[in-house]
């Protein structure tokens, strides 16, 4: 494989929010999805009702985007397109993400398809979240019952206390076969920020070796910016209740986090700092779960060491980083194998 011509793109030039990462291990390769990568080194790259996807064979070279959606006619949204995820499910590959109408609320759906590659279609021409709710960051969990839910945050510009909610789905994850329940709160978590309007983002669920149930999620510290925090369900489903762990994962201005295993089998965290939109870079941390919690060990891809914000941002370098990427478990550079 001739790596720099196929994936001629460095993670460290990825402009990108809310990354989320999809190992295909068939493939061989990873996907992250977005409706918008830079349009200055990506021309390529319309901004419109579309999905674009890149892919790598290592997490460090990447291939050029190409649209993976495009909105069909009769489909009933054209705005937003946030936040999109990608999962793989029963032999499908679906995208969860945040579409909105003019003049209506922000509601969460599926998309579908047969490759990553897709072409993604709507599993419905309807939102799944519920009607009068305004919504974001859906995703899926799927119980230990093999039932499918989708969690997603209530906005905290509706109800000012942002919520983290999950509705039960149908089998082909394209309706609500039930009522929303509220999971827990922004303002259960210690670390948020005391504002007028309290920030739920971007949650993720991940079950530990020893079977506990942690969301990640994400809102606003009163010094460290966009922040990641978990949650831990005390019945270890989603149903909770839910308890916040005292201190954030991540509070240097990146957050809308996500978790996913490596081909060589170690646990990565990705998001996406700082939080502003025209400096946004894809983080990488591997991960370390001990006692039931997860701990940063090393950030792979360099881009903290300019993109670091919030309580952080003075410390960061302003000269371009030369190091190699490396995978600390395998001791060579990351991808190695």
């Amino acid at each position: 494989m001739d790596v720099q011509n196929e994936f001629p793109v460095s993670v460290r030039d990825i402009r990108i929010s809310d990354p989320c990462v999809l190992p295909v291990p068939e493939l061989g390769r990873y996907f992250i999805c977005a409706r918008q990568f830079d349009p200055n080194r990506f021309p390529e790259v319309e901004r419109g009702p579309y999905f674009y996807a890149m892919e790598s064979p290592d997490l460090i070279h990447w291939s050029r985007p190409y649209r993976i959606f495009e909105k069909p006619a009769d489909f009933w949204a054209d705005l937003d397109y946030w936040a999109p995820e990608m999962h793989a499910y029963k032999g499908k590959y679906y995208i969860f993400s945040s579409f909105r109408a003019a003049g209506k609320y922000r509601r969460c759906q599926a998309l579908v398809s047969d490759s990553p590659r897709g072409p993604f279609a709507p599993v419905r021409n309807e939102p799944v979240t519920p009607e009068g709710w305004h919504c974001l960051d859906g995703t899926l969990y799927v119980d230990k019952k093999d039932r499918p839910w989708m969690v997603f945050c209530h906005e905290w510009l509706q109800v000012g206390d942002g919520q983290v909610c999950a509705i039960p789905l149908s089998d082909d994850l394209g309706e609500a076969v039930g009522d929303p329940i509220i999971l827990f709160r922004a303002t259960d978590a210690p670390w948020r920020k005391d504002a007028a309007g309290i920030v739920t983002d971007g949650p993720w669920l991940y079950r530990t070796k020893l079977g506990t149930l942690l969301m990640q999620w994400s809102s606003f510290s009163s010094d460290g910016g966009y922040t990641v925090g978990c949650a831990r369900s005390l019945s270890g489903e989603i149903q909770g209740p839910w308890i916040q762990d005292p201190d954030p994962v991540y509070a240097m201005d990146g957050a809308h986090s996500m978790l996913f295993m490596t081909f060589e089998g170690q646990l990565v965290m990705s998001l996406h700092c700082p939080n502003t939109p025209a400096e946004k870079r894809m983080l990488l941390f591997e991960m370390e779960e001990k006692n039931d919690r997860l701990y940063t060990v090393n950030e792979i891809t360099g881009n903290w060491y300019n993109a670091i914000g919030g309580k952080g941002d003075r410390y960061r370098y302003r000269e371009t980083i030369t190091e190699e990427p490396v995978f600390s478990h395998i001791g060579k550079p990351f991808g190695g194998r």
